[in-house]
């Protein structure tokens, strides 16, 4: 079965066909570094992640590219505000950006431009769209014509004339249209600039991402993707740019992720409800908040609660306990189980269910209740008298391989011991043989402030992190 991606472009789900077999040029718009990240700009981190992860397990190459934007308004008023260089607060906040979605479990991506990187790049372009009639200058001003491209709105799904009457022109702007955006800024008196045509000044924001598209990945990419809120104007506008200057179409599909509610209400820095990722961070295991926001599939809104966060960590916990099991069950296995064949077809026909599920826009809510379905074949399969290895293994190796496409590392706890634990372990066995229960129990509730909570079955002491 063939991937089929919703595209905003064309509300509707399509077949995905990359441009060159094999492989796949994907774009995801970065954050403004101004500040450290939100649980809202974490979201589009993983969800993309995880298409690439699934793209890649079905045998693509993925040019990944996220971009930063490292000068902007909000990054100049941050810097003036701590006494600070625009660079150095940038500079501070992608690392901090960096280090919060490693934590998260997000590869890194193939490149990472900055602004600030390829800025010849963005006035090169810049000046194409005013030689090909699309741009003006004003006063220092370069201004974006959507009028003179046919199609501007094809993204939001709005006419131009709509569009044209929510427009208005700010206090010192010189445009000609309302519905005109800015190219490149003037420089203000003290402010960081560049010299251009146009004299010095910076770009505006939507031209970044049209020039380092076209620098990384092609006139035309395969994937463009972002949070809901980038489809307009960012996005809308990333097309009329792009498409003006290089006369082709520049994505063929387009996705967006839903917003994150918190307990129930939109999240908005106005309304002081949202939550820095590396607050949750310090509170939650990263692989529970990522398969959190994947429980959820991208397009819909997520709501956030501490009580669907801890409801998330006990879903993990089953499965990562069900892999742990079938670890243990490792040593007293064979493989002479006669049911051998049947338990590997079952497995084998769980594994082709997730892949539709995923092959369907990338639905992560329903991929993780059929990897819940996995888990308890193979709860299952432990109760019986006699296992095979080999059945135990595939279940292990595709219990890890769904985890892996959905970024969620699989530990084994058993390399998570230390020399001590070990000994305290084998110390009670010792203890039990020699009917010394009450040695016994005292370190079991050693280990359990060490949160290692053992379980003696009929097949042996079985034990995991609490």
């Amino acid at each position: 079965m063939s991937i089929t991606i919703y595209n905003t472009l064309t509300r509707e789900k399509q077949e995905f066909k990359p441009i060159e077999d094999g492989k796949v040029r994907m774009y995801v718009c970065g954050p403004t570094v101004y500040n450290y990240i939100h649980i809202g700009n974490a979201r589009p981190a993983i969800v993309f992640d995880t298409v690439r992860r699934y793209l890649e397990y079905k045998g693509y190459e993925v040019d990944y590219v996220l971009n930063f934007t490292d000068v902007d308004d909000k990054i100049i008023k941050r810097a003036n505000e701590l006494g600070e260089d625009v660079f150095a607060v940038s500079d501070k906040y992608i690392d901090a950006y960096l280090e919060d979605v490693s934590k998260l479990g997000v590869k890194k991506a193939t490149y990472n431009p900055r602004v600030t990187d390829t800025m010849q790049d963005i006035i090169s372009f810049i000046k194409e769209l005013v030689d090909k009639g699309f741009a003006y200058e004003a006063d220092g001003d370069v201004y974006f014509k959507p009028r003179a491209f046919e199609g501007y709105g094809k993204l939001s799904h709005q006419s131009i004339d709509e569009l044209r009457s929510g427009a208005r022109i700010q206090i010192g702007e010189k445009k000609d249209d309302p519905l005109d955006f800015a190219l490149w800024k003037n420089a203000k008196e003290g402010e960081i600039s560049w010299d251009s045509p146009w004299g010095k000044g910076r770009p505006g924001w939507h031209i970044e991402c049209s020039a380092m598209a076209k620098k990384y990945l092609g006139e035309t990419i395969d994937i463009h993707a972002g949070g809901q809120d980038l489809t307009f104007p960012h996005h809308e506008n990333e097309i009329a740019q792009s498409e003006a200057n290089n006369g082709k179409t520049f994505a063929n599909y387009w996705m967006h992720n839903g917003y994150i509610n918190i307990n129930n209400e939109k999240m908005s820095k106005s309304l002081g409800n949202f939550v820095l990722t590396r607050d949750l961070l310090a509170q939650y295991d990263p692989n529970v908040i990522r398969f959190f926001m994947l429980s959820v599939q991208y397009r819909h809104p997520i709501n956030f609660s501490e009580e669907l966060l801890e409801s998330a960590a006990n879903s993990l916990d089953r499965i990562l306990t069900s892999y742990q099991n079938l670890e243990h069950r490792k040593a007293s296995s064979t493989n002479l189980e006669r049911n051998e064949a049947e338990w590997l077809t079952k497995i084998d026909a769980v594994k082709k269910r997730f892949e539709q599920e995923m092959d369907d826009d990338f639905n992560t809510a329903n991929a993780i209740s059929v990897l819940f379905d996995l888990t308890k074949e193979a709860n299952v399969y432990l109760n019986q008298d006699h296992t095979s290895g080999n059945v135990i293994n595939a279940f292990q190796e595709t219990i890890k391989a769904f985890l892996e496409i959905l970024g969620v590392t699989v530990e084994n706890e058993a390399e998570l011991l230390d020399e001590d634990i070990e000994a305290l372990i084998e110390e009670r066995n010792e203890a039990r043989k020699a009917r010394n229960f009450a040695r016994a129990d005292e370190i079991r509730d050693l280990l359990k402030e060490k949160n290692i909570i053992l379980e003696d079955t009929p097949q042996g002491v079985r034990w995991k992190r609490g």
